[in-house]
């Protein structure tokens, strides 16, 4: 399970979801990187949460370095022998309209959200050559494809490779036994959003809420499951009805 360093984050509630399930859970976390953004970091640190969630093992690592997913999924087939459910939560975002655009930026979020999430898969699928049934991979998206995304440019290319992704390793993982599928959670409220953007979402969701962290973990566990043993290559909206409005 990627992206697990704040308790706000939907990665702190898929792995509370999946313990609950009866999972073994190793987690990854980049306390920097939220650190660096105006909700900040999670004071426990990442290693605290992970003890506090009862992980099988923990590392912190940074996915703009090219040998950390390999180094993420070594560590986690030594602490769980087989990974199983392979979750790809984390993410990198930076608000660069087109007039703002910068190639360092733009390289770097396609590093941590495409190059290091093709990585993972590349490492967790080599250990599933056996075709060994219950192989599932989850990728997350963020509704790019549904409108736009005009002030996070190279977050919105990023996401929109993830989508367009889904398919394609579905197909290529499906003789292995290994699902594939993301899920687009719609607005959640882990603490990112301005009082402006609130209220903005809220006009527009038809039940009236923001989505929370716990949502997203229940499609997740649910995709992680034998009930979900005929879903593959999907990407799943689950927004409150917020795709079902315009403006």
């Amino acid at each position: 399970m990627t992206g697990v360093s704040r308790r706000a984050g939907i990665g702190y509630a898929v792995v509370q979801r999946l313990r609950a399930l009866g999972a073994d859970v190793f987690v990854q976390g980049f306390a920097p990187h939220d650190a660096g953004q105006p909700w900040g970091a999670d004071e426990a640190g990442v290693p605290a949460l992970a003890e506090e969630l009862g992980a099988a093992g923990v590392i912190e690592c940074d996915f703009n370095d090219p040998e950390a997913p390999s180094a993420c999924m070594s560590a986690a087939t030594a602490a769980l022998g087989n990974v199983d459910v392979l979750v790809a939560n984390h993410a990198m975002s930076c608000e660069q309209d087109l007039e703002a655009l910068e190639a360092a930026a733009i390289d770097a979020t396609l590093a941590v959200n495409v190059r290091a999430t093709l990585l993972l898969v590349q490492g967790y699928a080599a250990q599933h050559a056996d075709a060994r049934p219950g192989g599932r991979v989850l990728l997350f998206t963020s509704g790019q494809q549904l409108e736009p995304m005009a002030r996070e440019l190279p977050y919105a290319a990023s996401k929109g490779a993830l989508h367009g992704l889904t398919a394609s390793l579905a197909a290529q993982l499906a003789p292995r036994g290994i699902l594939v599928n993301a899920l687009n959670p719609g607005p959640t409220d882990t603490g990112w959003a301005t009082p402006e953007q609130t209220h903005d979402a809220l006009r527009r969701l038809p039940l009236g809420r923001w989505g929370s962290a716990e949502d997203a973990a229940r499609i997740v566990g649910w995709l992680a499951t034998d009930e979900a043993g005929w879903v593959t290559g999907q990407v799943i909206t689950s927004d409150g009805g917020f795709s079902l409005t315009r403006g």
